[in-house]
Formats: structure tokens, sequence, C-alpha cells
């Protein structure tokens, strides 16, 4: 579930993508001799100019009904947006792994993973809380295991194939998708996979287990049926990100990395702390929750017309999908009210260029690492 203005990666220098922050614009005449230009500082007339615009497109809000509407049938408008683009409307994020070595572990990563990978023992808590605890549900799909020499073995499906509809299955403590793996990826609003298989496709690490979740049932059968998913490595379920009667297919304290890239600006603003809060109690202690999303004034911001604003820095566009345009200040208080601890909050200003057109575009997205606490007591 990502946003339409979907992100365009920096051009790749010396068969490898700089990670963002590296690529100046120090002489205004050389704008167009690049795609993209990273941290573009704006004048203090740029940002006023940015600021009327989104007042003047927030002055008249969606009508209540209309407002109601939105949020009870957002799953059918996600449904309806990914039937029409089906996988043609988003390009594979490989600068993922610039930005987020967590996702493809190597000897020279960071402390976090060194720890990680020194520290890896019983991945399973004995204690768990009720929403964690027995009668998890989750989509039926084909299981795997591995032997003793590593190897990848099919097991038989529980019911049916992948591409069937949500079943339910009670998972345990010790045996659910992925119980086995030693270090554990889940994407939340995975859409057709445009994160998801480039991870599959880069980390070739035997004990890695990827999951991925959409509020849309139709990204997921996307994802089920494309040629890259292996059920041995990933697991694909449909989930709301919202819906607090719903458990995720994993114990409390069993993630490594949880991945929230262009999806949590989809959410309303009243109901990103507790869906934070339920997905900070997955990870394990040291696991790390990475996001990448809309910052305030982004060029999709104001382009927003009149009308379109159903509160503060909250928009609907005209297919019906939600966005939130985030500051730091917000982005850091949902994630340490969540018990995490900030590794990096950083503001990605960027200005990219469409040299045919000779047009420049002001983008601004915001890029987080958060950390549960090695001894965590957070709820």
């Amino acid at each position: 579930m990502a946003g339409h203005y979907a992100e365009r990666a920096p051009a790749v220098v010396g068969g490898k993508r700089q990670q963002f922050g590296s690529r100046f614009l120090n002489d205004p005449a050389r704008v167009f001799h690049h795609n993209a230009w990273d941290n573009v500082e704006w004048s203090e007339e740029q940002a006023a100019a940015a600021e009327r615009k989104v007042r003047e497109n927030s002055t008249q809000r969606v009508c209540q009904e209309k407002q109601v509407d939105y949020e009870v049938n957002a799953h059918k408008y996600w449904n309806e947006f990914y039937k029409i683009h089906e996988n043609r409307f988003f390009k594979d994020r490989h600068w993922l792994f610039t930005e987020f070595p967590e996702l493809a572990p190597s000897p020279d990563q960071n402390d976090f993973n060194d720890w990680l990978s020194e520290n890896k023992r019983s991945e399973v808590p004995e204690g768990r809380s009720k929403e964690d605890g027995p009668g998890l549900k989750i989509e039926e799909q084909h299981m795997c295991s591995s032997d003793s020499l590593g190897h990848k073995t099919q097991m038989p499906p529980v019911e049916g194939d992948v591409t069937q509809k949500l079943s339910r299955l009670e998972i345990c403590a010790d045996e659910f998708p992925g119980s086995s793996a030693t270090y554990r990826i889940l994407e939340v609003g995975c859409g057709v996979g445009n994160t998801v298989f480039p991870i599959l496709q880069t980390n070739n690490d035997p004990g890695l287990f990827v999951y991925c979740c959409d509020f849309s049932s139709t990204a997921v059968e996307l994802v089920q049926t494309d040629s890259a998913y292996d059920p041995c490595r990933c697991f694909a379920f449909v989930h709301d990100l919202c819906d607090e009667d719903t458990s995720y297919p994993v114990p409390g304290e069993s993630l490594d990395i949880i991945i929230l890239i262009f999806v949590l600006s989809a959410v309303v603003p009243d109901k990103m702390q507790k869906a934070i809060n339920r997905l900070s109690r997955l990870l394990k202690p040291g696991g790390m929750m990475l996001l990448r999303d809309y910052g305030r004034y982004d060029m999709a911001q104001l382009r927003f017309k009149k009308g379109q604003c159903l509160s503060e820095n909250f928009y609907v566009r005209g297919d019906g999908t939600r966005v939130y345009f985030f500051t730091q200040e917000e982005l850091d208080t949902l994630f340490t009210t969540a018990g995490l601890e900030k590794v990096q909050n950083l503001v990605d200003r960027r200005l990219q260029v469409n040299r045919g057109k000779q047009l420049t575009m002001y983008r601004v997205w915001i890029q987080c690492k958060y950390r549960k606490p090695l001894l965590s007591g957070a709820g």
C-alpha cells in the first residue's frame, strides 16, 4: 500500500547507487545536468509559498459522510488501484539496500547486525501476551522446512495453494511460518512486492525468512502468484495495520526488522500510534523498524486542490486512496511512545529534474530507523 507519487532513486554511480545526501547542487546553472540533487535547501520565500499553498488547499474539507466512506471502504479503493495497475506502477526498490543495509546482511554491516549474529539463540520467548498468544489467524499456504544440511524441503500444503483466500490456522509459539529462521523481516504494506522481491533476490542468507502483508487482497494475490515468490522463504498475507482484533502470524519479539515504506501515510492519523505500538511488540530486543515516507510540503501535498483535504495534512486522492505528510517530530513521537530508540531520523529534500521538459520538482521524504532497547520493558 504505497503512495501514488512513487519515489525515484538517484542515478547509479560506478555501478552502485549512492546513499542520499551525496549529490549537491552547488551551481544552479547545472540543475539540468542530473536527474536529481540531494539535500536542496529551500529559500525562505519557497518555504513560505509552500506553507501558503497548504493553507489554501486545506480550507475546504471533505464532508463527514465521504470521510466515513473512505475509511470504511478503504480496502475497496486499494483493491481497485491494484486491479487497474497490477505490478506496472512501481519499480523494484533496489535503492533500499543502500539506505537500509540491514535488509542485506553482510560481514561489514553495522554493530546492530553484528550483535544479532553473535546472539542467535531461541527465537521465541516463553512468555507471550494475550495478543500474541494462541489463536493467531493466518493465511494458509505451502510450508517449508530445512534439513540438517540446510536444504529446503517443500512440505505439502495445509489446504490448497498460495492463491487461495484467507484461511484460518492456529499457530503455536514454536510452530509458525518461518519458525526455524534465524533472521526475520516483515514488510507492512508490501503492495505487489517491489521491496520483498529485491530482498529475496539479493539476500541469500539461508536463515532469512521474509513476511509481507498488505491491506489489499488483490495486491497480496499478485505477490503470491509472481514467479519470484518462494513460499520456502516468504509468507504473504492480507492484514489491516489498524485492525487491533487480528494478530500477526508471528509471536511477540520474534522479528529482526520491520519495514514501513510509504505505508504509514495511508493510515488515519488517529490510528497511527496504536498501529506502531502493535508492531513494536513484534520486534526482538535490538530489532529495528525502518521507515521512509512523505514529508511535510512534499510536491505531492502542494498539488492537492481544495476539497481533497480530510484533516490537517491528510488528503484523499481522486481514486479514493489517502495520504498523510509527516514532520520528523511527529514520527519521532510515534516511535518513542512505542518504546523505540532513535537511530536515524532524516529529511531527504530532493530536487528532481525532468531534463526533457526542463521542469524541476521538489520532493520531501523522511527516513527513520528506530531500535527496540536490548532490555525492553516497553509494552
